[in-house]
């Protein structure tokens, strides 16, 4: 019974936002569908689908920053509130959306308004727990994700046989009961808006220095990571490998991280969040670098099992050490800045790893996603004295204006 530490100490309000984000992942299911939506029922063709996707994720690349800059603005409610308004106002637009143009522009909206629920959902958490008890919170979170689309994508396959249209509904009105359930239970969580005194703005992350080696570093594991969905099915059908067997062992990584994560978060948090970032990209880089060697749906079940363990060391981590470095009105901004570095690799990773593929060839690729992999982990342990001394230096301020 791993599971009591973990979920232990942590106020009633996040269980809230808790079931909110897992009722909102519960309801996930046009975008893992959405290629085969285009394809099958609107008749693209691949390149087109291919393309139109593609404009999701521009439109989630600034998605981040948008709504964490408004989430410190303007608070945390309300900006939840109009991202899943809007989130399910684009999803069922683009149910009914007919046009190739219209249904382009219309998942170009949807990748903008989809995603900015994150930046502000963040910012609640860390603003109602305290750094002692962020990585359980962000953890819990990131495994009711996981939860949430190993569920939505069974569900959303056997509902696709009946209506594709069922899916856009049903995952508009997840979003909006996510929204209505978090709006009805949490009162705002922010302290106080950032003056123009404070400086920065919207670019207030970019300019701190410690938390953009933190974003570089998050870019180029992230960009190793995405290597799993866009060159790893590529590697595994050269070796006569199905997209149906590469489907089966993907799943891997899923059942891994719901049954492991809550116990392996306990068993690591005695140590420095430095050490457990570094081993976290370690493994990812390691893992991905076994596949220089796999032939074999044995070999690549053990690239995945490998990669998966770092992802579950490092994942809900990355969030807790940016709600760490934020200050406290700049939490939105700061999480919508974590975002974009993960929403830019999504369209660096698979350009990048092509090139590799088709110009050096596979062991190339997988041999450079492992040295990546520990180039991060150095960056890591390297600027871990610097994040503990601005934690330091932040706690002695909240102390000294606590004292006055």
């Amino acid at each position: 019974m791993r599971w009591l530490p973990a979920a232990s100490g942590l106020p009633r309000r996040f269980w809230f936002i808790w079931a909110g984000a897992l009722v909102n992942r519960l309801g996930g299911f046009v975008i893992p569908f959405l290629t085969l939506y285009l394809t099958q029922v609107r008749r693209l063709s691949v390149e087109r689908a291919g393309f139109i996707v593609g404009l999701y994720g521009v439109g989630a690349i600034f998605a981040g920053p948008l709504s964490g800059a408004l989430a410190d603005r303007i608070g945390r409610r309300p900006t939840l509130l109009g991202a899943t308004l809007c989130g399910a106002a684009a999803m069922t637009h683009l149910g009914f959306a007919r046009g190739e143009w219209h249904i382009a522009l219309s998942t170009l909206v949807l990748g903008l308004c989809n995603d900015a629920y994150r930046p502000p959902m963040m910012a609640m958490v860390a603003d109602l727990v305290g750094p002692d008890l962020r990585v359980r919170a962000f953890g819990l979170l990131y495994w009711a994700a996981n939860l949430g689309f190993a569920v939505a994508a069974v569900v959303a396959g056997l509902l696709s046989g009946v209506s594709f249209s069922v899916l856009f509904i049903g995952d508009a009105a997840t979003t909006l009961l996510f929204g209505a359930l978090v709006v009805a239970t949490v009162p705002e969580t922010r302290a106080a808006a950032p003056t123009a005194r404070e400086g920065g703005g919207l670019f207030a992350p970019y300019l701190d220095g410690v938390m953009v080696a933190f974003l570089v570093l998050s870019f180029v594991i992230a960009c190793i990571f995405h290597q799993s969905v866009s060159m790893l099915p590529v590697d595994m059908q050269s070796h006569q490998i199905s997209p149906k067997v590469f489907g089966q062992l993907i799943a891997i990584n899923g059942f891994m991280i719901i049954i492991l994560q809550p116990a392996i978060a306990e068993l690591v948090r005695p140590f420095r969040r430095s050490v457990i970032l570094a081993a976290g990209c370690f493994l990812v880089g390691a893992g991905f670098g076994l596949g220089a060697w796999a032939r074999s749906p044995a070999g690549y079940a053990v690239v995945i099992v490998v990669f998966t363990f770092g992802e579950i060391l490092m994942m809900p981590l990355g969030a807790t050490v940016v709600a760490d470095l934020a200050p406290a009105e700049r939490r939105g901004s700061y999480q919508g800045a974590y975002q974009l570095a993960w929403s830019t690799s999504f369209f660096a990773a698979p350009a990048l790893g092509a090139a590799v593929l088709g110009r050096f060839g596979a062991r190339a690729l997988w041999l450079g996603c492992f040295v990546l992999g520990a180039a991060a982990a150095l960056g890591h342990l390297a600027i871990g004295p610097a994040r503990r001394r601005r934690l330091a230096a932040m706690r002695a301020g909240e102390i000294g204006s606590a004292a006055q």
